[in-house]
């Protein structure tokens, strides 16, 4: 197979193939560069998720659809970042293994960030959502800093996440078991 066939948000993209371990290929949402898709899906998102204050995403591919997000609705967006930077202050901090990365990763929200999320109801977003590991520690850090959890949400569910109740998608996404 060349990649997976995924029709979302009225687009259609062909998601490549990859390895991430000897029995399992996952198709990978490559979202940086692909402005269209990012524009179309949070904008779907936004029709699905209940009313927040402020966004959080952990640091990376999520990036872009947080700030297409809080473009569009005009709210704050913050990154948990995977690293502690000389302006955070005493950072919160959490740890998180993902099925796409080989070792454990931490999470940091810098002081200036804590105080954006107390008493705040936080819409957290990624891209995709698999084992929840990410989302587990991303919920972490807003209950540590005093936010409330307005929703979590993704551009896809993959594997058995789409059956949870707890998150909003668009889109499921199938595992590839060799």
């Amino acid at each position: 197979m060349n990649g997976y066939i995924l029709k979302i948000a009225g687009l259609t993209r062909t998601l490549p193939y990859f390895a991430v371990s000897d029995k399992l290929d996952i198709a990978a949402l490559l979202m940086f560069g692909d402005t269209e898709l990012t524009i179309a899906s949070a904008a779907e998102l936004l029709k699905k998720v209940p009313e927040f204050d402020v966004i959080l995403t952990p640091e990376a591919k999520s990036i872009p659809l947080a700030y297409e997000i809080s473009r569009q609705s005009g709210k704050k967006y913050i990154v948990a970042r995977k690293g502690v930077k000389v302006y955070m202050g005493k950072p919160l901090k959490v740890e998180v293994r993902s099925i796409t990365t080989n070792h454990i990763q931490e999470l940091y929200l810098g002081e200036t960030d804590v105080d954006s999320i107390k008493g705040k109801r936080v819409l957290i977003v990624d891209d995709v959502i698999s084992t929840g590991e990410s989302l587990n520690a991303v919920r972490e850090l807003v209950s540590a800093a005093g936010g409330i959890e307005a929703a979590a949400c993704a551009v896809l569910a993959e594997g058995d996440a789409a059956n949870r109740t707890d998150i909003v998608f668009l889109e499921p996404l199938p595992l590839f078991f060799k």
